[in-house]
């Protein structure tokens, strides 16, 4: 049986189909067991569990999850590899491979199919330019879902669990932390790879919360002000707030100084704090207040 995970064996049957990895979809086949074994552990699938699988590339983790879970949903964009997960994924008799873009394709209908009703989970090792559009995807249809394992960039892992204050922390970590818990299970080096990226990687789980970790009334205005305070982070959190965009829509400008002041400070924050040291607790409140006053 061939093994897609053997750096020997996935190079000869990229070979012997005339396939090479596409820079332009940001390929990088994941080609090591003991990474491999760590995703699907990480996953903590039931036997009767159903996955959506997220780029299977060269059908390992396919293979994997298909021993692990009730069934697999893979959906890949690249059609050349269609004739090698055929061969790889054959005998899978509980794999269906769904030929799309999945930032393009209807999500809650594929997860309503996939899951049949009840959530699931999601694996993938995606192409690192995606991965703040795909995460936002699938959050934004978090209600499906139980459980998200990644292989990402290590670099964007670790603004995914950043602490407020630090220099990893930005927008994105908080809206992460917001939509789910969020746990950092380890790095991996990019020779288990083929081709081998530039960076090294890092697994990602991630658990949905309904509706948020944080109680907030208006989560659109609160992300408002998330991006306000993180877009100028070397003003205070008050002069970020009152040069904000006018499509924030933040009910500030510069000549409302007064305005802002006393929205801050109603709040109890103190406005010469600089916004990329709030928490999220912190800007929920504060967005509490501003739908209060």
């Amino acid at each position: 049986m061939i093994d897609p995970t053997s750096p020997k064996q996935a190079s000869d049957l990229l070979r012997a189909h005339g396939i090479r990895a596409q820079k332009r979809l940001g390929q990088n086949f994941l080609c090591d067991r003991n990474t491999l074994d760590k995703i699907v552990r990480a996953a903590n699938l039931a036997p009767d569990d159903p996955v959506v699988e997220i780029g299977p590339g060269l059908g390992g983790l396919t293979l994997a999850l298909s021993q692990a879970a009730a069934h697999v949903t893979a959906v890949e964009i690249d059609l050349h590899l269609e004739p090698i997960l055929k061969e790889v994924l054959g005998e899978c008799t509980n794999v269906d491979i769904v030929y799309s873009d999945f930032l393009k394709i209807d999500l809650p209908a594929l997860f309503e199919k996939a899951f049949s009703g009840k959530p699931g989970t999601i694996v993938a090792n995606i192409p690192y330019y995606i991965t703040s559009p795909l995460l936002e995807c699938l959050l934004d249809n978090k209600r499906f879902i139980q459980r998200i394992v990644l292989l990402v960039q290590n670099e964007f892992a670790q603004r995914a669990v950043a602490a407020p204050g630090s220099d990893a922390c930005g927008s994105m970590s908080l809206f992460v932390q917001y939509h789910a818990t969020v746990e950092l299970i380890g790095s991996v080096p990019p020779t288990v790879f083929l081709p081998s990226p530039e960076v090294s990687s890092a697994i990602l789980a991630l658990n949905p919360v309904l509706p948020g970790t944080v109680p907030v009334g208006n989560e659109e205005r609160m992300f408002r002000m998330i991006r306000a305070a993180f877009g100028q982070r070397r003003k205070t959190l008050l002069n970020a707030l009152m040069r904000a965009p006018a499509s924030y829509d933040l009910g500030f400008t510069v000549n409302d100084r007064e305005k802002a002041e006393a929205l801050l400070q109603a709040a109890g924050i103190d406005g010469n704090r600089r916004g990329e040291t709030l928490s999220l607790p912190e800007f929920a409140h504060l967005s509490n207040i501003f739908e209060a006053i």
